[in-house]
C-alpha cells in the first residue's frame, strides 16, 4: 500500500502543471520579450520542418504552437522551448512514404496525425514509469552517428527544393536521380536559394563586426531576403502557397481525431516516434542545464512532450520535441520560466491567424536553403575532427549508426548502435563490479596534495577540492561522476586526480572535458593530475589536452603542491 501511495504521489508531481505556473511571475518582462523573439526565429524553421515532414508548412506552425504552449505548461525544463525538430520531421517523412491513400501516392494525413497522437500517449506512459532518465546511458558514439545521419538526411531531402524541383519519394531516389535533377534544375530557384544560403553562412561573421546584428536571427533575414527577391523578380518557382492550396480558415483549423481502429498498424511507428522524442528532448535539456546550471526533470519533460504531441496530433501539427536552437536562443534572450515558451506559442498562433498571406508568398527554395544550413549545423563537429583517432569500437558504432540512419530507419539505427555499445561494455561492466568503483570528492586536508606546513583548521579554510574518479570511466558511469561533483561546496581550485581511472572511452573523455569547461565558466581553476599512460593516450588523441591547455594537464605531485603554496601564499618553513 505504501508503494502504491508513493507511486501516485510521484505521478501527481509529474503531471501537475502548478510548479511551472507558479514560477511565471518571476521574470514576466524578460520572458515575454524572449518568447516573441524566439517565435520570430521559430517561424521559418517551423515552416521548413513542416515542409520536410511532408505534412505541409501550416502543420509545422501548429506543431510549434502545440509544443510551445503545452510543452511549456507541463515540461520539466524551465527554459526549454518545444516544437518541430529536424530529426522528428525527417522521421515523419519516412512514415509518410509508408502511409498513402490507395494508388494516388497522396499522404494519409489521418494516419500521420494518429501516429503523432499515439506517440504522445506512449510518452505519457513512459514518463509515469519513470524510465526517461536512462537516456543518459546512450553512448556518445551512438548519439554522434545518429545526429550526423540526420544532418545528411535533411541535406539530401532538400536538394530538389533547392533546385526548384518536386521532392523525391525517398533518399534512395534522391541519390539515384541526382545527376538528372541537376541537369533539369530550375535556374530561377537558384536566384533565391543561393543568396539565402550566402546570408545564413556569412551572418556569424557579420555579427562579429556589427553589434546591432547579434539579436537578429539569420533564418529570418534569409527568409525576408529570399521572399523579396522572388517577389521583385516575379520568379516562376514553387511557393508555400502552392503547397497550402489556397487553404482557408476552415482548413487551417482542421481537427484530426485518431483512427484507433488501426491501432496495431500505428503503434510501432508511434513507439519509434516517442523514442526519438525522448532522445531529442533530453539531449536539448542537457544543453540547457550546462548553460544555466539548473537541472531538468527528465520524467516531467517526457510527460510535457507527451501532452504536446497529443495536442499536435489533434490539431494537425508536426510532432514536437524540446528544440535545442530555440532553447539556446531563449536562454540568450533572457527567458527564465515556462512563460517564455508559452508566449512563443501564442505569438506563432497570432501570426498564423493574421499573417497567413505572407507565409504563402515564401518560396520553397528559401526554406530549402534554411534547412540545408540546419542539416550542416546538426552534424556533430565535436567528433568529426577526431574521427580517425577514435577507439576502434566507437568508430565502428558511429559508422554503422550513421549509415543505417541514412539508408534504413532512424530508430533501427539507434537500436543497432546501443546493441553494439552494450556488447562492448559487457567486459567493462564486469570490471566495474569487481572494482566496486566510486567517485570521491576529497577535502584538501585528506589528500596527498595537502601542504604539510598547515594544520587541519587552516587547511579547511582553503577553497580547494580534489575530485578522484575511481574505476572505468565510460558512458555507464559518467552520470555518477557528474552527480558527485554537482553536490560539492563552493571552491576556487579543483584538482582532478585521474590516478585511479583504469580506462576511459569517448563518453568519459567528453564528460570530464565538459565538467572542466563548466567549472572554468564559474571562475574555478582546474588542474588534472596522474593520468595513466593508457588514459593519457586516449585523451591526447581526442584533443582533450589542447582544449583544457597543456599547462593544466597531468601535472605532477610537486607542481600541484607548489601551485597551491604559491596561490594561497603558504610560507614553507
Amino acid at each position: 500500500m505504501k508503494h502504491i501511495i508513493s507511486f501516485i504521489y510521484s505521478s501527481l508531481v509529474i503531471i501537475n502543471p502548478w510548479y511551472n505556473v507558479k514560477t511565471m511571475h518571476t521574470n514576466i518582462r524578460g520572458d515575454i520579450l524572449s518568447g516573441i523573439t524566439v517565435a520570430i526565429i521559430a517561424l521559418p524553421l517551423a515552416l521548413a520542418f513542416g515542409e520536410i515532414s511532408q505534412l505541409g508548412p501550416v502543420a509545422g506552425i501548429w506543431g510549434a504552437i502545440a509544443g510551445g504552449i503545452i510543452g511549456g505548461l507541463f515540461g520539466g525544463c524551465m527554459v526549454g522551448v518545444s516544437g518541430p525538430t529536424a530529426p522528428k520531421a525527417a522521421q515523419i517523412a519516412t512514415f509518410m512514404s509508408l502511409f498513402v491513400i490507395g494508388s494516388t501516392d497522396k499522404p494519409d494525413l489521418v494516419a500521420a496525425f494518429s501516429i503523432i497522437f499515439l506517440s504522445g500517449l506512449v510518452l505519457v506512459f513512459i514518463s509515469l514509469l519513470k524510465i526517461s532518465r536512462f537516456i543518459h546511458l546512450t553512448p556518445y558514439s551512438v548519439i554522434a552517428g545518429f545526429m550526423c545521419g540526420i544532418g545528411v538526411i535533411v541535406i539530401l531531402t532538400q536538394i530538389n527544393a533547392f533546385l526548384g524541383l518536386e521532392a523525391e519519394k525517398n533518399i534512395h531516389s534522391v541519390i539515384q536521380n541526382f545527376s538528372k535533377n541537376l541537369k533539369n534544375a530550375n535556374t530561377d530557384a537558384l536566384f533565391v536559394a543561393l543568396p539565402s544560403l550566402f546570408i545564413l553562412f556569412s551572418w556569424s561573421r557579420l555579427e562579429q563586426k556589427i553589434d546591432l546584428l547579434k539579436n537578429i536571427p539569420s533564418p529570418l533575414v534569409a527568409l525576408i531576403a529570399g521572399t523579396s527577391i522572388a517577389s521583385v523578380m516575379g520568379l516562376n518557382i514553387p511557393y508555400i502557397g502552392d503547397k497550402m492550396g489556397g487553404a482557408k480558415e476552415a482548413e487551417i483549423f482542421s481537427l484530426y481525431l485518431p483512427d484507433l481502429t488501426r491501432f496495431s498498424e500505428f503503434i510501432i511507428p508511434a513507439f519509434a516516434l516517442a523514442g526519438l522524442a525522448i532522445l531529442d528532448s533530453l539531449l536539448s535539456c542537457k544543453v540547457a542545464d550546462n548553460m544555466t546550471g539548473e537541472h531538468h526533470s527528465s520524467d516531467k519533460e517526457t510527460f510535457g512532450q507527451g501532452m504536446a504531441n497529443i495536442a499536435a496530433g489533434l490539431v494537425g501539427g508536426v510532432t514536437t520535441a524540446t528544440a535545442t536552437m530555440r532553447t539556446v536562443a531563449n536562454i540568450k534572450f533572457g527567458g527564465k520560466t515556462p512563460l517564455a515558451s508559452i508566449v512563443h506559442g501564442l505569438t506563432l498562433l497570432g501570426i498564423l491567424l493574421g499573417l497567413g498571406f505572407l507565409v504563402e508568398a515564401i518560396p520553397t527554395a528559401c526554406l530549402a536553403a534554411i534547412l540545408f544550413k540546419v542539416g550542416i549545423d546538426i552534424m556533430d563537429y565535436r567528433i568529426l575532427p577526431i574521427i580517425k583517432k577514435l577507439p576502434t569500437t566507437d568508430l565502428i558504432v558511429f559508422i554503422i549508426v550513421l549509415f543505417v540512419t541514412v539508408y534504413e530507419d532512424l530508430m533501427v539505427a539507434v537500436a543497432i548502435g546501443v546493441i553494439f555499445a552494450v556488447l562492448k561494455s559487457l567486459s567493462e561492466i564486469k570490471s566495474i563490479i569487481k572494482s566496486n568503483f566510486t567517485h570521491k570528492i576529497i577535502p584538501l586536508q585528506d589528500s596527498q596534495y595537502s601542504p604539510k606546513e598547515m594544520n587541519n583548521e587552516m587547511l579547511n579554510k582553503l577553497p580547494v577540492l580534489v575530485l578522484q574518479p575511481n574505476g572505468p570511466l565510460f558512458f555507464a558511469t559518467i552520470e555518477k561522476l557528474i552527480q558527485t561533483y554537482s553536490r560539492v561546496k563552493k571552491h576556487e581550485l579543483l584538482i582532478v586526480d585521474l590516478s585511479k581511472v583504469t580506462m576511459i572511452d569517448l563518453s568519459g573523455a567528453f564528460s570530464i572535458e565538459d565538467l572542466i569547461i563548466g567549472a572554468r565558466k564559474n571562475g574555478i581553476k582546474v588542474l588534472t593530475t596522474n593520468a595513466s599512460s593508457e588514459v593519457n593516450n586516449v585523451l591526447s588523441n581526442l584533443g582533450f589536452i589542447k582544449k583544457i591547455g597543456s599547462e593544466n594537464y597531468n601535472k605532477s605531485y610537486d607542481s600541484v603542491t607548489s601551485f597551491i603554496n604559491e596561490r594561497y601564499n603558504i610560507k614553507i618553513s
